[in-house]
């Protein structure tokens, strides 16, 4: 469509220049991608399924060596955590090599389902794998948002599909962005990376391409200031245009209605606003059996089943008030069908208004809203369970006990409504007295019935609905990123090429009926094309002042170096004039900034810990050249030179004695005699000075022929005396 397109504008020379059971469960399973079956069949690997395969098992061998045990989660998911360390990250990107790294995130998500699935089927370690499915998130956070090149964390790493292998057999292609919002990975979805390739998707700045639908390509002309560029009816693909074309035919929809409603007719004769608020319900039933027919039951959900039913009155409506039409000669039949018709319609009236939020939950109010909601209906899955067997079982009884009165359940619709007011705090117990008269059996079932679901039941429901919302409260955030996530993969995995949006589809099946089957595709789809640029044309001309406008903030981002969606902030705006290291402020902010990499204690017993090896090794220096100096002598005395003087051993020895302890000396020396230790810790200043000179030299003498020995060379060593 867009060479079409080109085509058009080239007429007015305004071309932009920029621009098994078990095998078969878990294939089932693998199919459930958000793209259609249909556009998946000729969609390949970008990496061989085996290459994928193999990065999958060693992330599972990863993780489990790093989580041998059961741990806190918040050991796992803090910040600086000590079990996903960089360096656990860094091995993490090492799995797929230098040629298929890019699919590490994806073989991430698959081992958080892997270890999903793991949890379910051993209940007796479900917390660990459990816990393991935790850090495979945290690690795909973590790479997603430390990648830098932003073109290469887009293209390849979240939007390039990947499969695997399960049983020798291939899975459908599936891309990063698809599996985290299919496995509701929240964390991985509330990253930074993935959020900047959700807003382009939801901008319509990344498209598939016409030719490869497994890739994403960027769309050219978003910085083009051309306003007829920005015309194109392939625009209307960009998910916000989708949702802001449904928003308002929604509220035209609820305006017929209203119309239709407040404006009865008596005649039963359908006014104009009835005729277009049955043509909008057409429309919007024709969509949904499209998108079933070309998508399948996997698109089914809440809203699906919400929508069926409104339909569904308000067909019925219709038909009735076709009927009173047909009895137009019969003015009784006529008035009670119009009447009938009526009713119904005023009946669905909360629904209409209720439909609205299905096109709101893009704001996110009303998307956190409808989380909290949607996970607290989840919730009394338990107590509506307990609640209807219960309700049988008291049914049962109670029927019981009127049959065996009179051999005829006539107070069944007695009973029902009795039951039905107790659910809803309201019992009445006027007249089960006379059930199993005169024993009372029928008031005694009443109360103990009413006991259990007004006391026991209702209350587990409003534990349930706290609890719900304690956990939605704590991450509503990434609740509702993954809310929005999901509504953009919606639109971008829409399966027409042509995007008519109800109640405009009408005009595409009339298109289709009788052009497409006989006319060339190219002429096909040029007519598709002039026909959206007509339906379209309010739409696209506030969608092209708006790409206008943000083409000239692209330009200007471009020009200062920046992303194409950065914003220029308050804060922002005076960076350039300060200068915060010539200033000297970012000296001060490093000395006062605290370490929140590591814990307080951690870095006080490290510093702690080098004091004790600095002294280690001054003790271990001192005692070396304690020992060298004790050495000396007796050396000198082995090479046969002469003793030092007498002042220069009384010299030595004091200043030994003064500067190193008796047990810093017994510590060093352990194998020397005590007697020694004793004659030398005697050995003082004062002791040297108060005895005289021979006296301490006779000493000394004493001490240094007590360690050469016997076979000394002194003089006592030689013959007798003379």
């Amino acid at each position: 469509m867009p060479g079409n397109w080109r085509r058009f504008k080239g007429f007015f020379s305004l071309n932009g220049t920029n621009g098994s059971n078990s095998r078969h469960a878990w294939l089932h399973e693998e199919e459930r991608a958000l793209l259609p079956h249909h556009r998946n069949q000729n969609i390949e690997s970008a990496i061989p399924p085996r290459e994928v395969t193999k990065v999958c098992l060693r992330l599972r061998h990863l993780i489990r060596e790093c989580i041998p045990c059961e741990l806190e989660e918040s050991q796992i998911t803090r910040s600086h955590s000590t079990i996903i360390t960089t360096k656990v990250i860094q091995a993490a990107r090492e799995a797929g090599g230098e040629r298929y790294g890019s699919c590490v995130v994806y073989a991430l998500l698959v081992n958080m389902r892997w270890f999903q699935r793991e949890a379910i089927v051993e209940l007796w370690d479900a917390d660990l794998h459990d816990l393991r499915a935790v850090a495979c998130t945290v690690i795909a956070k973590q790479i997603i948002e430390t990648e830098d090149d932003t073109e290469y964390l887009l293209h390849h790493v979240l939007l390039r599909r990947y499969s695997f292998l399960i049983n020798q057999e291939t899975t459908p292609p599936t891309n990063v962005i698809e599996k985290a919002v299919d496995l509701h990975a929240v964390r991985v979805i509330g990253s930074s990376g993935y959020q900047k390739c959700i807003a382009y998707l939801w901008r319509g700045w990344l498209v598939q391409d016409e030719n490869d639908p497994s890739k994403f390509v960027d769309y050219k002309d978003k910085d083009n200031v051309n306003f007829i560029v920005h015309m194109d009816p392939d625009r209307m693909r960009a998910p916000r245009y989708q949702n802001a074309a449904q928003l308002l035919f929604s509220f035209i929809y609820l305006a017929l209605y209203t119309i239709a409603i407040n404006s009865i007719n008596a005649t039963g004769v359908l006014d104009a606003a009835e005729i277009v608020l049955y043509v909008f319900t057409f429309a919007y039933v024709a969509d949904e059996l499209v998108k079933y027919y070309k998508a399948g039951y996997h698109i089914l959900g809440f809203w699906n089943a919400f929508n069926f039913i409104l339909y569904t009155f308000l067909t019925v409506s219709l038909v009735f008030r076709i009927i009173g039409l047909s009895y137009w000669s019969d003015d009784k039949r006529h008035a009670e069908y119009s009447r009938l018709s009526y009713y119904l319609l005023a009946f669905v009236a909360p629904m209409f208004w209720g439909r609205l939020l299905l096109y709101c939950d893009s704001f996110r109010f009303f998307g956190a809203m409808l989380v909290v909601l949607k996970v607290m209906m989840k919730e009394s899955v338990i107590f509506f369970a307990l609640l209807i067997i219960i309700i049988i079982g008291f049914l049962q009884a109670f029927i019981g006990l009127d049959v065996a009165e009179d051999n005829v359940a006539g107070d069944s619709w007695f009973i029902i409504e009795a039951m039905l007011k107790a659910i809803m705090q309201s019992p009445e117990f006027d007249g089960f007295e006379n059930f199993g008269h005169p024993y009372s059996f029928g008031l005694v079932l009443y109360y103990c019935f009413t006991f259990i679901v007004m006391i026991i039941l209702l209350n587990i429901l409003i534990a349930l609905y706290n609890s719900a919302y304690e956990d939605i409260y704590e991450n509503a955030d990434d609740e509702y990123l993954a809310l929005f996530a999901q509504k953009t993969m919606q639109f971008v995995r829409a399966p027409d090429e042509n995007v008519y949006i109800a109640p405009f589809n009408l005009v595409e099946i009339i298109i289709s009926g009788l052009f497409e089957w006989w006319m060339p595709k190219a002429t096909y789809e040029f007519v598709n094309d002039c026909v959206m640029a007509v339906l379209y044309s309010p739409l696209l001309f506030v969608a092209a002042w708006l790409e206008t406008r943000t083409a000239h903030t692209i330009r200007h981002n471009r020009a200062r170096g920046e992303e194409d969606d950065d914003q220029v902030h308050e804060w922002e705006q005076f960076h350039e004039e300060i200068d915060f290291e010539a200033e000297g402020w970012t000296k001060t902010c490093d000395a006062v900034k605290p370490n929140v990499e590591e814990e307080p204690a951690v870095i006080e017993v490290r510093k702690l810990r080098a004091e004790v090896d600095e002294l280690k090794q001054m003790l271990s220096n001192l005692g070396s050249a304690i020992k060298g100096k004790e050495d000396q002598p007796v050396e000198e005395a082995k090479s046969g030179k002469a003793p030092e003087t007498e002042g220069d051993e009384t010299r030595g020895e004091t200043l030994e004695t003064s500067e190193v302890p008796e047990t810093l000396d017994v510590a060093e020396h352990p194998d020397e005699p005590e007697q020694d230790d004793e004659a030398e810790a005697q050995d003082t200043p004062e002791t040297s000075a108060a005895s005289g000179g021979d006296n301490k030299g006779g000493k000394k003498n004493k001490k240094k022929n007590k360690k050469k020995g016997p076979g000394g060379a002194g003089p006592s060593s030689g013959g007798p005396s003379s």
